[in-house]
């Protein structure tokens, strides 16, 4: 029986692109870390800059736009919490997008979404205030 090259890869390339599709998970504890625009608290120290991503040239095509998002947040959130970090300040948000075409039709896609915040330990968390909470809740 003569094995090919593809009946060998295949399966690989199957879970790579499935994998990719869906949005990265959140680790135990990065639950807890809190995003926000609102600066942090003048007794929060500043532990780092954190960028959470999701997508990518390969798998971002086969990625949907929210679980795009939703990934690159929960990367975010997890980077914080690896840092220590319970407070990030979102600094800014970019998706990348690709556009093909010709004359006569164009058409593109959302391929990434990168997040970059300031990560802060608060010796007490932070709480939202309505109008934090309910803009943090919306960026997820």
């Amino acid at each position: 029986m003569k094995t090919t090259l593809l009946s060998i890869f295949t399966p690989c390339f199957i879970s790579i692109f499935a994998a990719g599709c869906a949005a990265t998970q959140l680790h135990p504890g990065a639950e807890r870390v809190l995003v926000s625009h609102t600066p942090a608290p003048s007794d929060c120290r500043f532990v780092g800059s954190v960028v959470g991503d999701q997508g990518g040239a390969l798998t971002g095509p086969l990625t949907s736009n929210r679980n795009l998002a939703e990934g690159a947040f929960n990367d975010l959130k997890n980077r914080a919490h690896e840092i220590g970090a319970n407070y990030v300040t979102l600094e800014s948000t970019t998706a990348g997008n690709t556009i093909s075409g010709s004359r006569r039709s164009i058409s593109g896609q959302e391929t990434d979404v990168t997040h970059v915040g300031n990560a802060f330990i608060c010796p007490a968390q932070p709480a939202p205030t309505s109008s934090t909470a309910s803009r943090d809740e919306a960026s997820q």
